[in-house]
């Protein structure tokens, strides 16, 4: 380790201690009467205004991973890497009305998951479970992937040893992690959330200004990009990338922008921040300022071209080999800052990692507690029960998240977080469309379901990365000519790509649709729907309205 090193490290932990005893002295801030309920410990009272759920919403979207894995996409692979600043962008307005609708809906019946509001509209526990594996399944890689962008920032420290003894600080700061959220539940990463909202603007802000000065402008910085990326691959002999986009990508550009932002609030980890919050006025607020996050996004992403410019390498993991290209932005504030301004840089970062990883740990347990614990192991579960079983199930889902970094490889990783966005759209019918109508036979959204997993997995499968040599789950871009319907091929020999997610997406919706004609043909019953018309505009909970436990619909 240099003395450079030496400094980015204390810098990194001294502000990580400031931040873990933050955690703690959150179960003290706007004190429950009893944190040992469900609602306090997992949704914070749902009493957070536009301020907390600003920071808590933006905590949990712009994660560490998106830190360190847009710039090294485009780092890679050029005007792609940009899909994330229109997902982001169209995201809110797409998703505000459905999220006002399930926040009231939620209100009224203490809904605390996307599958209690399934449960409850279409009283098919079946249906319920579905959709909490999938959320489950869906966010342990996208928890992985937080310690993936924190393992990133260790590594450039010098922390980068071999063997499962070179994770050892990584279980470090796993361990402080899961301690403070099993003490303080949600109100730790809704605190916390501003601490790492400041350091990542200034961090961003500085670098955006003075780097480009130093490295002679956008303009250079763009061409430096560009005749990078045209150099062809050593393993496809064509260019690796490109600054725009070209006439193969255009399609999946735009269907990933737009299955992405679909999938954004799907996610269990955002809906419990949307859950937390305490009205519906609240939530518009905050749908109309999240998008000052993306433009930080915009700028955040440029930095792949800057490390371009700069001639910043990856870091090699010590573990694999091979090397790591979630290092870039990390390498390139250890290369062109002061130590101790990098040292805020990484503890940007991984105070970025820890928000979103106990989010989404608490969203995944709620999940577990309310859909799976409570509704087949033991129905008559007191709230102090839901509260304790919720927290070891984060401890659970943590060690679970800590184990799937060390056995599987950092870039396996990110495919896996691919395979989470597709399966985490299947859920969009039973959940998102819902809200509106219950048009949809129960039967038919689980076969529908079923249907859009299936057949994505096997798209997913089919798909090759010749630049890292895999044959399978080689990402999520569909070449049309690939597309085979029971041997039909439309697009037969088309080099056009698209979104796996939304051709999966559009099998579902399909099959939902003809299912629920042939059922009510042959009057299959549909179930009752414990949900009002009046519920879904509720502002408050009615005084004669006791929230009800889904188990008990």
């Amino acid at each position: 380790m240099t003395g450079a090193q030496i400094v980015q490290l204390v810098v990194f932990l001294l502000l990580f201690l400031a931040v873990a005893v933050l955690g703690f002295m959150a179960s003290r801030w706007r004190r429950a009467d009893d944190l040992e309920h469900l609602d306090e410990w997992g949704l914070g009272g749902r009493k957070f205004g536009s301020w907390v759920t600003w920071f808590l919403l933006g905590g949990d979207l712009y994660t560490a991973y998106t830190f360190v894995a847009i710039p090294a996409l485009l780092f890679s692979s050029g005007a792609l890497g940009f899909y994330a600043v229109p997902y982001t962008i169209i995201a809110f307005p797409l998703v505000m009305l459905p999220l006002l609708r399930l926040w009231s809906v939620s209100r009224v019946h203490g809904y605390v998951t996307p599958a209690d509001f399934v449960r409850g509209r279409y009283d098919s526990p079946l249906l319920a479970l579905a959709i909490a594996v999938t959320g489950i399944v869906a966010t342990m890689p996208y928890i992985a992937l937080q310690l993936a962008g924190l393992e990133a920032v260790l590594r450039t420290i010098g922390l980068n040893g071999s063997g499962f003894w070179g994770h050892a600080p990584l279980f470090v700061a796993f361990v402080v992690l899961a301690a403070y959220t099993y003490q303080s539940g949600l109100r730790a990463p809704a605190l916390i959330a501003v601490v790492k909202d400041v350091l990542i603007y200034i961090v961003i802000l500085v670098a955006i200004i003075y780097l480009p000065i130093k490295l002679g402008g956008f303009g250079a910085i763009i061409d430096a990009g560009a005749a990078k990326l045209a150099q062809p691959s050593p393993a496809t002999g064509q260019a690796s990338g490109s600054t725009l986009l070209t006439a193969n990508n255009q399609l999946q550009y735009a269907t990933l922008a737009l299955g992405s932002a679909l999938a954004l609030f799907l996610y269990p980890h955002s809906i419990t921040g949307v859950l937390s919050s305490s009205s519906r006025a609240t939530i518009r607020r905050n749908m109309t300022a999240l998008p000052a996050y993306s433009f930080l996004l915009a700028l955040l992403a440029l930095l792949g071209y800057v490390a371009i410019a700069a001639g910043t390498k990856p870091i090699v993991n010590g573990s694999t080999g091979r090397p790591d290209s979630n290092t870039i932005v990390p390498a390139l504030f250890a290369g062109q800052f002061p130590s101790w301004f990098a040292g805020v840089a990484f503890a940007a970062i991984g105070v970025g990692a820890l928000v979103p990883a106990a989010i989404m740990s608490i969203a995944a347990a709620n999940l577990w507690t309310r859909n799976i614990y409570k509704e087949f192991l033991r129905r008559d579960a007191t709230p102090k029960d839901e509260a304790r079983q919720a927290k070891l199930a984060s401890l659970v889902v943590k060690v679970g998240a800590v184990l799937f970094i060390v056995v599987v490889d950092p870039q396996f990783s990110v495919d896996l977080q691919l395979i989470g966005g597709v399966i985490i759209l299947q859920t969009l019918p039973a959940v998102a469309i819902a809200l509106y109508t219950r048009w949809f036979h129960r039967w038919a959204l689980f076969a529908g379901w079923a249907v859009g997993l299936i057949w994505g997995m096997i798209m997913l499968y089919g798909i090759p990365n010749p630049v890292n040599g895999k044959q399978h789950f080689g990402g999520s871009a569909l070449a049309l000519g690939k597309l085979d319907l029971f041997g039909w091929t439309p697009f037969d020999g088309s080099k056009v790509q698209i979104y796996v997610g939304a051709v999966a997406l559009i099998g579902n919706l399909v099959v939902a649709a003809l299912v629920t004609l042939v059922l009510r043909a042959t009057g299959t019953r549909e179930g009752a729907d414990h949900t009002r018309g009046e519920d879904y505009h509720a502002t408050r909970v009615p005084e004669s309205t006791t929230p009800e436990a889904v188990s008990s619909t």
